[in-house]
């Protein structure tokens, strides 16, 4: 059988660790709640051990946007971070194969009115979210209050990315490639909101240099872009595990007025200014293992 062949039979032995790690996720969708906890931790703990690469990317981050932070403030913040992204890895689990509905009773939604007053006008909206570890369960929290759609980024791998797009087709109207910026506009402009989450590097031509910590990052021009073509009003969404572990607090902040301007960097940096407000409030719980300053202005060396 060829390598193309086997692209579509999801019974070849290329699959089988993918089947293994689907099956995986249902278990531990399914453990009671403490033992899911101490399951994440465990496997945070171990990436923090022996994932060097990814460690020394999540230490450089920190080092950049927290430079007051002392050495033993740093290495408990970098540890942390990885104890609260393999805690997301369980929370992902429960978001992918459980009925969120269940999960009703955890969390706590403040702004719904900013919202609400959005739907009352019969408009779509542009949610700006942030890629916290708890980024798909908190997309499964907020459909139990407001539908949406959501731009996500396909997997590399055919069977992941088919049980990860039914499972987001669940929780979402659809789903959207991040490249597919007319799909996005149609389905705002047919009265939808979309979730797009613009604090990732996508590289120097989709991109402007912004503050991000005080540090240039390069910033998607595409949410001004959206919001321009749409008219939609902007909602930042905050979303966040409690201290206790076992509860979420959602929140919608009022749209961002006068946006976008005339200033691409400025409506940038805007944007970033949201995102990182939103992540000093549980900086451990943020996706640090990703690159966010892989990008460099012309002529600056690379950070990693």
């Amino acid at each position: 059988m060829s390598r193309d062949d086997a692209s579509t039979n999801f019974a070849h032995p290329r699959y089988w660790p993918v089947w293994l790690a689907i099956g995986a996720m249902h278990l531990v969708a399914w453990l009671p709640w403490g033992l899911k906890i101490l399951v994440g931790k465990a496997i945070g703990l171990a990436a923090w051990r022996f994932a060097r690469r990814r460690r020394h990317i999540t230490e450089t981050n920190l080092r950049l946007c927290f430079p007051e932070l002392d050495e033993q403030q740093h290495r408990s913040l970098v540890r942390e971070t990885f104890i609260a992204n393999g805690i997301g890895i369980m929370e992902t689990a429960t978001a992918w194969c459980r009925d969120p509905e269940h999960l009703r009773h955890r969390v706590t939604f403040k702004g719904q009115e900013h919202m609400a007053r959005v739907q009352a006008q019969g408009k779509g909206a542009l949610i700006i979210g942030v890629h916290f570890s708890t980024l798909d369960l908190g997309g499964a929290l907020h459909s139990l209050f407001f539908p949406a759609d959501a731009v996500y980024r396909p997997h590399d791998n055919p069977l992941f990315e088919r049980f990860m797009t039914r499972a987001r087709n669940r929780i979402f109207g659809e789903t959207i490639d991040r490249f597919d910026l007319r799909g996005v506009v149609r389905r705002i402009k047919a009265g939808h909101s979309v979730w797009y989450s613009p604090d990732q590097d996508f590289g120097r031509d989709a991109s402007v240099f912004a503050p991000f910590f005080g540090i240039p990052a390069a910033t998607v021009k595409m949410t001004a872009r959206i919001a321009r073509m749409t008219g939609a009003p902007v909602m930042p969404l905050i979303f966040h595990r409690n201290p206790d572990n076992r509860t979420y607090t959602l929140e919608y902040l009022p749209p961002l007025e006068n946006y976008p301007s005339d200033d691409e960097v400025a409506d940038a940096a805007r944007v970033n200014a949201f995102i990182e407000a939103a992540i000093r409030r549980h900086p451990e719980q943020y996706l640090w293992l990703h690159r966010r300053f892989k990008t460099r202005p012309e002529g600056e060396p690379g950070l990693y």
